[in-house]
């Protein structure tokens, strides 16, 4: 439903000279675009995209996060009229998403209404529907603009959009590139979230790609380049350490390779019809001389357009969704800095009852219902109906008897949000990981296009979250937040593998304390496990042959503990017991020969195998 061009934004890019970032968050069409309008692809080596595993976030099954600071009891629904008309309009663009469920009850409809949430907090928010990621970036521009201008209430553009975080780091490079001409305090800034994506985004191949990830060598995939659902790809290529592609033009055996779609329908069409084309075939990056004619084979993208492949053909799985990688999508909130600072008590009470809708969807079965009407509403399309079925998410019977998952999305309240910004003691910054992780995989993936981004630190402001975590009427204490997170019980085995990956950890020779550059990739594993976070994981210990083979077994045991006891040091609400489980085979499973100072280098190793329970 969030068709987000990312070709205009490109075409800003390289005509207009606003580099807008390019992908999901730019969520939707515009690949056929882009390279119409970009200069003609070069032959590019394949890569394997850097490890991202993601963040842990709050609860997906809708029940009420404790301590969020909003009662629940006794809903009201809130009327049609508009209810607070006499205050300054407050513009907010979305995408048609069911993260904003509680976002849309509290308003009430597009214009707050009368009796509804918004205007009990003083706000008087107008919702529009905007699938152009590059003319939200037009809308906060053209706002910005008219504010430095002298006008404290800018009539132009928009105070607020919501995006999903996964692309925050494209998204917010490009904008305030341009921002920033208007002085430093003029950019764009994230200060909240709405909800999640858990399901309904996903990467969608034949049950042998899930079953043996290696099977995807030469697969050929119809999606939208650089856009969340692609992130879903190379998250989890990266996981298993398999290549990607980057060039759409040619084809190669030992990568994943890609068919551009304009948009997510387009990318469901382009499997059912069974779409082909030939190609140039080349291995890492350098063309064989050799024509291969491809067909699709699988698809990444999201509902409705599961739903499409799964009635119309069928055949294909969830090979990887936000189910498990549920830190990767938040909806995140964006504003002009200057404004908000100025009007800190309309960002808090637009927040407070986004965060009072939220309480009362996962608690109230009115509520959701009432949250869904003003969805179609809103949005223009379906009906009450589909928003409600696929904000659930459902299992249903493919055209070739396959069960697939449809749909999934989740709200979040204050205990939510304090999740997301790890500003709770024990939590990690979700939002933080999983900008960072999906930013490195397109600068890596795609240096041209986004040679860099604006650290998270710089475009995050948690001080309105605080305030409201310091007014609520109920401590949100770390233990409350903890009920919201996923469970984890240390005596289930893990039931479906969805990666395997080595890391080369290093430790001092013979112990099992870290050095050299341990530190760096302790914390690129953390982000990548974060991001990750509905998935168990395994830390599989590995030696070389150096030494008695039982030490060695010792030893990969104690340095296996040693990351695990990491890894709950620095967070342990995201790492509760039960999640981390300990493995240790010593020199028995070498990667290479044990003969040479490399090879035994390779076989001092964990393995990180992440799986459902």
């Amino acid at each position: 439903m969030r068709l987000t061009p990312i070709g205009k934004i490109v075409v800003l890019i390289l005509i207009g000279g606003i580099a807008f970032g390019a992908w999901r968050l730019l969520s939707g069409g515009g690949s056929g675009l882009m390279a119409k309008l970009a200069p003609p692809a070069q032959t590019k080596e394949s890569k394997v995209p850097p490890k991202a595993d993601l963040p842990d976030v709050g609860d997906s099954s809708g029940a009420s996060s404790p301590g969020s600071g909003a009662s629940t009891a006794g809903f009201t629904s809130p009327g049609e009229g508009a209810g607070c008309s006499d205050k300054p309009e407050v513009r907010f663009l979305l995408w048609a998403w069911n993260a904003q469920m509680g976002a849309l009850l509290a308003n009430g409809g597009p214009q707050a209404t009368t009796g509804s949430l918004m205007c009990q907090n003083g706000v008087n928010l107008k919702f529009a529907r905007q699938d152009d990621v590059s003319k939200m970036q037009e809308a906060l521009l053209a706002f910005a603009t008219e504010l430095k201008a002298g006008n404290a209430h800018p009539t132009k553009g928009a105070h607020y959009v919501a995006i999903m975080g996964d692309g925050g780091a494209t998204f917010l490079k490009g904008l305030n590139d341009q921002l920033r001409k208007l002085g430093p305090d003029y950019i764009a800034r994230v200060v909240g979230s709405c909800g999640y994506s858990r399901g309904e985004d996903k990467f969608m191949g034949p049950p042998e790609w899930k079953r043996d990830p290696s099977a995807s060598r030469g697969g050929v995939v119809a999606g939208v380049l650089r856009d969340g659902d692609w992130n879903i790809a190379q998250k989890w290529l990266g996981d298993n350490g398999l290549r990607n592609n980057p060039d759409e033009k040619t084809w190669d055996p030992d990568a994943l390779n890609w068919v551009a779609a304009n948009d997510y329908i387009d990318a469901a069409e382009k499997y059912i019809a069974g779409y082909s084309e030939e190609r140039s075939v080349v291995r890492n990056g350098k063309p064989t001389g050799e024509k291969k004619r491809i067909t699709v084979q699988g698809v990444v993208t999201w509902t409705p357009g599961d739903v499409s492949v799964a009635q119309k053909k069928g055949g294909l799985v969830s090979v990887a969704s936000t189910l498990e990688y549920r830190s990767q999508m938040p909806n995140v909130i964006i504003g002009i800095d200057r404004w908000m600072k100025a009007n800190r008590g309309q960002v808090e009470g637009m927040l407070n009852a986004f965060i009072q809708g939220a309480d009362q969807v996962k608690n109230n079965p009115s509520a959701l219902r009432r949250a869904a009407e003003v969805s179609a509403t809103v949005y223009g399309e379906e009906n009450a109906d589909y928003w409600e079925k696929y904000y659930k998410g459902v299992q249903e019977q493919d055209k070739q008897g396959l069960t697939v998952a449809l749909g999934g999305s989740s709200v979040s309240n204050l205990a939510d949000n304090l999740l997301t910004f790890g500003l709770v003691e024990g939590s990690a910054n979700l939002f933080a990981a999983t900008y960072r992780t999906f930013g490195d995989i397109v600068v890596a993936q795609y240096p041209e296009l986004v040679p860099n981004y604006p650290p998270a630190e710089e475009i995050l402001d948690v001080s309105y979250l605080q305030s409201l975590k310091k007014r609520a009427p109920v401590a949100v204490t770390s233990t409350a937040v903890a009920k919201a997170q996923p469970k984890f019980e240390a005596s289930r085995p893990v039931r479906s593998v969805l990666s395997r990956k080595s890391w080369r950890i290093q430790f001092d020779t013979g112990r099992a304390t870290f050095s050299g550059g341990a530190a760096r990739d302790l914390e690129r594993l953390k982000r990548d496990l974060l991001v990750a976070g509905a998935a168990a994981v395994e830390i599989h210990g590995h030696t070389d042959n150096v030494g008695n083979p039982q030490a060695n077994m010792a030893l990969a045991e104690t340095r296996a503990f040693a990351v695990k006891q990491w890894m709950e040091k620095q967070s342990r609400l995201n790492f509760p017991q039960g999640r981390i489980r300990v493995f240790s085979h010593g020199q028995q499973n070498p990667l290479a020969p044990n003969s040479t100072a490399e090879g035994r280098a390779q076989n001092r190793r964990v393995d990180i195998v992440l799986g459902t329970l």
